[in-house]
């Protein structure tokens, strides 16, 4: 068919007419023109568009299940990672309730020591002052008997005299058998 267009191109080329002319009557030229127009276009052009629409066609089918998989792949990465958010948050309570209760234990041992180290002090205070006490009345007690015997002798040298002093020498020495 396009050999044969092209023929009839080139004859009215040989005869002297144009290619392409115009015809002012528009009855008669346009009408003709659009029917072998809209002619040539639906022979050819309908294998053509066809092909370029069912391409086309299977290029978008392709694009919407390509879109679906990765939608459904979305879907359950989304559920995959809720999944893991929730099982995150669990453990997150666990743990909060585990650092509770390991608190609550740290605050009661930390107490019973604080007890047990203010019972120990004071006991050992107790003890210090006990011991402080008899150390006291030790030295007081040895004070107290240097003053009594330091008193007891100025006291008899003060009511002995010489003569009583020999006597009791005498008297002394009798006893010891001599």
């Amino acid at each position: 068919m396009i050999d044969s267009f092209l023929l009839l191109a080139t004859e009215s080329q040989a005869e002297g007419e144009s290619l392409i002319s115009f015809h002012f009557d528009f009855l008669e030229s346009n009408i003709l023109n659009l029917a072998i127009l809209v002619g040539v276009l639906f022979f050819y052009g309908r294998k053509v568009v066809g092909n370029i629409l069912s391409e086309r066609r299977n290029q978008i089918t392709q694009a919407i299940q390509e879109a679906e998989n990765k939608q459904r792949t979305a879907a359950a990465a989304l559920a995959k990672e809720q999944e893991n958010l929730a099982q995150a948050k669990k453990q997150a309570e666990t743990i909060v309730q585990a650092a509770s209760e390991r608190a609550k234990t740290l605050t009661a041992e930390i107490k019973a020591q604080s007890e047990r180290d203010i019972a120990r002090l004071k006991e050992t205070a107790a003890a210090d002052l006990s011991s402080e006490q008899e150390r006291v009345m030790a030295q007081l007690k040895k004070q107290i008997a240097e003053q009594a015997i330091a008193q007891a002798e100025s006291q008899l040298k003060a009511q002995v005299d010489n003569n009583a002093q020999q006597r009791l020498i005498d008297r002394s020495i009798a006893r010891l058998g001599g």
